[in-house]
């Protein structure tokens, strides 16, 4: 097999092509929502802690089958922290374009209800449906169903809500990816961390990422003459979601009035107002 110039570990024993996966129907209709991935791993800008453990993931998941033969199990119960934008769900979809399996999205708000035995069958369904259907499964906003079982203004329903999570997910009887994402993992129970394989802590963008992530965006732009020290240092605390949406308002700004020139002032304008957002 020969090896990409690029991306050498990530290129071992590529999963089978999926089939064409449906919207779920049923009693699953409205908890799972089949998310379309076309993101690819060169479309990331991430730190190099993490992205060596997200290729880590992916070299595993294709060679599960060796490491099986040895006794080892692959990475595939992982938890997403940080801040917003930082790049959690939109690295969900790359593991589930580099594996070629489908992504399915839990809808928490129809999870969680008023009642504890319609939420548990609810979770059961869910977790039945990753047994079956080797798939990537996205639990975004985490922190709804993993808050701390001792928290002060927890109810009962919540605290079975999350035993019930912990039972299942502990269970092992599936070969999907399970990732859970937060922006708060303060309030996350402490139970949770023992439960995933990884526990990936991603971060806001340093001025070198910065600059890639505003190069990738204004593309079709000359950038050239662009000051990148002041650009990049002036949006050091933005997100790379604030980055790269300042970088299209700087964009739309130079088509429609400045005959597609793109400035500095462009540029430090709009990531100014992503700032004040």
């Amino acid at each position: 097999m020969k090896k990409s110039q690029k991306r050498d570990r990530l290129t071992v024993a590529p999963s089978k092509p999926i089939n064409f996966v449906h919207q779920p129907k049923g009693d699953l209709k409205g908890l799972l929502e089949l998310t379309p991935t076309t993101v690819r791993s060169s479309e990331l800008v991430l730190s190099p802690d993490v992205q060596e453990r997200l290729d880590q993931v992916l070299l595993e998941q294709r060679q599960k089958d060796r490491l099986a033969k040895f006794g080892l199990t692959a990475r595939r119960k992982l938890l997403f922290t940080d801040s917003p934008g930082t790049g959690k769900t939109m690295s969900a979809a790359v593991l589930a374009t580099e594996l070629k399996l489908p992504l399915y999205t839990i809808v928490l708000d129809n999870l969680i209800t008023r009642f504890m035995e319609e939420t548990a069958a609810k979770l059961r369904l869910i977790f039945d449906h990753i047994k079956q259907t080797r798939a990537v499964y996205l639990f975004d906003e985490f922190d709804a169903i993993g808050t701390q079982r001792d928290a002060q203004n927890d109810v009962g329903e919540i605290r079975r809500i999350l035993n019930s999570f912990l039972m299942f997910v502990g269970q092992d009887a599936f070969e999907s990816v399970i990732l859970a994402a937060t922006n708060h993992p303060e309030l996350l129970d402490k139970v949770l961390y023992r439960r995933f394989d990884d526990i990936i802590q991603f971060e806001r963008p340093d001025q070198e990422q910065i600059k890639v992530l505003a190069q990738n965006r204004l593309a079709m732009f000359d950038s050239g003459a662009l000051n990148w020290d002041e650009v990049t240092s002036t949006a050091k605390e933005l997100s790379s979601a604030e980055v790269t949406r300042a970088c299209e308002d700087a964009a739309k700004e130079a088509v429609l009035h400045h005959d597609a020139v793109l400035t500095t002032g462009l540029v430090i304008k709009a990531i100014n107002r992503r700032k004040m957002e």
